[in-house]
């Protein structure tokens, strides 16, 4: 018979048992290759649009061509007369854009108010996706537009919101600077971002005789998500079934429900036949979630010794009316460095573009590109090396409040990097060339801040000995099968192959969903709690105290008694459930992941082209759980800084707000040829503060302040500071043509 056991665990101080380091199977921490790796080489591991159920209809989302007004009529009647067209569905129960995925916020459902060219005003549902295609992009609507959009974030009559809650004034940072001995007042600018996943967003929705709703689709966060849908639909979240059990990618752009979920359920109820939605990547671009651009101002000074005595940080972000979500930029600017006066101002200007959301390390991304270039610039205001600069400034306790710090080894990270990298054999700006190239090195620090989020999973141990998990966590390509597999091997002693993970039903328990880089910590916790209870169900069945139990490749042993597993699971399973909540430790502690980025970059003088050469990154995340997940995290962060610091830029058309560039062949990320040799290197560490696991989230850290080391290592190479991203040839170039009429650069070129 199975016992049933749950097992709890609040994190309200720190949990010191590390109960990882007293097992014996010596799974964690190591580079595991994925158990889903296999399936989805050899595609077989189906996602949310290759499981069409028998007598799938196709729906297209019908996009608005106004930029703001409302819709007064569909040609419904026109569009039903194209060949296979089942239905036009539209209405209040519609979204606008996404929900924004546990951020506090309902999905805006307008009834037909448009707010930004290319919003989904209705859906079109044929027998193939051909014919609905065609019927929704030649459907006729007609619209009562208005005159009084906002498309420039930086207009003077543009709307702006400066909520307080997000506003900071301590000491005097006018006084701090006029009295400084050292100082820099400069502007960032950077650009509006798309996630841009692989796998574009898709739902296919069917519903049972008993009124249920199941809706396989491509989400981050289904615990969130089931609700958000249900709510839209009008059931219970009890009739909502979600599955995703594999993701190709998200980066915030899939935490809340989007336009197509609720499109695809509405009308496969309606028609009584599954219904699939699949977006375009056009669509994907159009209707999902960027990241907003940003204007970033900082006033910073310090004294003769170079060290802070203010600390300023004015930003300008945007999104739509009525959304709650803004980019925090100011994330790590409250926790970072030192400087007793210190200033945040936060703007939203409210804007008819696609909507604003959460995108990979949101805040930290953009937040540290700016404060890490304008750091370089006052370290050379003080004439600082700039790693002794930043290491001179990190405070002792949060320089706002007083709160101690968690493990914060941002020090360790920076020397490191620096030996490895040779960081001391780095020239004077302009100084290296190699024939017309002129080479620099840059560095900037990553931070970003550790999250968790409540989360159960099931853990079985099942009479042949082996385990399963189970939970509603979702792996969106960042390893969730691999690290809880590793959890529960090693905590039951079993060999990978003897574990088996499922995830992505929301018939399982609810884990953390995947986002803000808590999956790993929070979902992880639940399933360690899990296996402890199990392992204290062993303990049961073989009368011994748990402090004796040890096991190991299937075996138990206790003092001198030995059995294999399935012997003690013979009379049946062992099950028990683990549930983790953050609790109150992360309010006693500045819990975050800190990194040092290296670059090297050359500059073509006559071009202004740059390339990268290398990249270094060491990290400090608590407990690595897999070796190899963890390095192809950072290695995608970093990347992705590339892409943000020299390419990506998502352009709207001045005059109405559409995206131009919203497709992969006219919005550009690094290819092949754009990544340079790149070395991932992590710091042994423990945080008890976090979760029982002692990990801190890595997810998001390797793009925190990547772009920013690129950009100083060009200023290094040939004296041109880029404030207005991406810093492409053609700005360069400028900048080394201006510094050419003032005779600034070196001989040779």
């Amino acid at each position: 018979m199975s016992e049933t056991i749950i097992r709890q665990l609040e994190m309200t101080g720190p949990d010191e048992r590390r109960l990882l380091d007293l097992t014996s199977q010596n799974l964690i921490g190591t580079p595991m290759l994925r158990p889903d790796g296999p399936l989805k080489v050899a595609g077989r591991a189906t996602y949310a649009a290759e499981n069409l159920p028998e007598g799938a209809a196709f729906g297209v989302l019908v996009r608005a061509t106004i930029p703001k007004g409302r819709v007064v009529s569909l040609d419904e009647d026109g569009a039903k007369a194209n060949e296979g067209v089942l239905g036009v569905f539209s209405g209040e129960a519609f979204l606008r854009n996404p929900a924004q995925g546990g951020a506090g916020q309902a999905p805006v459902q307008p009834d037909g108010e448009v707010s930004y060219l290319g919003q989904p005003i209705a859906l079109v549902v044929a027998e193939t996706y051909e014919q609905a295609r065609h019927a929704a992009y030649t459907m006729a609507v007609d619209y009562a537009q208005e005159q009084d959009a906002a498309f420039d974030p930086e207009a003077e009559d543009t709307p702006v919101e400066r909520p307080d809650a997000k506003q900071l004034d301590q000491g005097n940072l006018d006084a701090a600077m006029s009295a400084a001995a050292h100082s820099v007042d400069v502007t960032y600018r950077t650009t509006p971002d798309s996630s841009a996943p692989m796998e574009p967003h898709a739902s296919v929705a069917s519903w049972d005789e008993e009124g249920t709703l199941t809706l396989r689709g491509s989400y981050q966060m289904l615990q969130l998500n089931k609700k958000e849908l249900a709510d839209a639909v009008g059931v219970g979240p009890d009739k909502v079934r979600m599955l995703a059990p594999y993701v190709g990618g998200g980066f915030g752009s899939k935490l809340g429900i989007a336009p197509e979920a609720v499109a695809a359920a509405l009308a496969a109820r309606e028609l009584e036949r599954p219904v699939a939605v699949v977006m375009t990547r056009q669509h994907v671009f159009e209707m999902t979630v960027r990241r907003s651009e940003t204007r970033q101002r900082f006033r910073l000074c310090a004294d003769a010794d170079g060290r802070l005595s203010g600390f300023g940080h004015e930003s300008r972000v945007s999104n739509l009316p009525g959304e709650s979500f803004s980019e925090p930029v100011a994330m790590t600017s409250h926790f970072l460095y030192s400087g007793e006066n210190r200033q945040v101002a936060h703007e939203i200007a409210r804007v008819n573009r696609t909507c604003a959301g959460s995108v990979r390390a949101p805040g930290e991304a953009p937040g540290l590109m700016a404060t890490e270039c304008a750091m370089d610039e006052l370290a050379e205001a003080c004439g600082l090396d700039p790693i002794e600069f930043r290491k001179r400034n990190l405070p002792q306790t949060q320089p706002e409040n007083g709160t101690a710090y968690g493990t914060r080894q941002l020090a360790e990270c920076l020397e490191q990097g620096a030996a490895r990298f040779g960081w001391d054999a780095r020239q004077a700006r302009g100084a290296r060339r190699e024939g017309e190239w002129l080479i620099g090195l840059g560095v900037a620090t990553a931070a970003r801040t550790n999250m968790s989020s409540p989360a159960k999973a099931r853990v079985t141990l099942r009479e042949n000995g082996s385990a399963l998990v189970e939970t509603d966590m979702t792996d969106i390509g960042t390893g969730t099968y691999s690290i809880l597999t590793q959890i529960a091997g090693e905590m039951l002693g079993l060999p990978p192959e003897r574990v088996e993970v499922r995830l992505g039903d929301t018939d399982f328990p609810p884990g953390s969903g995947s986002g803000g880089s808590w999956g790993a910590g929070s979902t992880g916790s639940a399933v360690l709690l899990a296996c402890e209870a199990v392992r204290e169900g062993i303990c049961l069945r073989m009368g011994v105290r748990p402090g004796e139990l040890s096991l190991k490749d299937g075996e138990a042993v206790a003092g001198n008694q030995r059995a294999r597993i399935e012997e003690l699971t013979a009379d049946g399973p062992i099950a028990a459930t683990g549930d983790f909540k953050p609790g109150t430790a992360s309010q006693q502690r500045i819990l975050a992941s800190y990194g040092a980025h290296f670059a090297e970059v050359a500059v073509n003088a006559v071009t202004g082209e740059p390339r990268v050469r290398r990249m270094l990154g060491v990290f400090s995340a608590g407990r690595i759980l897999n070796a190899r997940t963890a390095r192809s995290q950072c290695l995608g962060g970093m990347i992705w800084g590339v892409g943000e610091a020299l390419l990506e830029d998502l352009v709207h058309d001045p005059r109405d707000g559409h995206i131009v560039n919203h497709d992969l062949a006219e919005y550009h990320v690094p290819v092949n040829l754009d990544a340079p040799e790149i070395e991932i290197a992590f710091l042994e560490e423990r945080e008890d503060w976090a979760n029982p696991l002692q990990s801190k989230g890595i997810g998001e850290l390797g793009i925190c302040g990547a772009g920013a080391s690129l950009l100083n290592a060009i200023y290094n190479a040939c004296g041109v500071r880029i404030r207005d991203l991406p810093a492409t040839p053609d700005k360069i170039l400028a900048g080394l043509i201006e510094q050419e009429a003032k005779g600034g650069l070196p001989a040779a070129v």
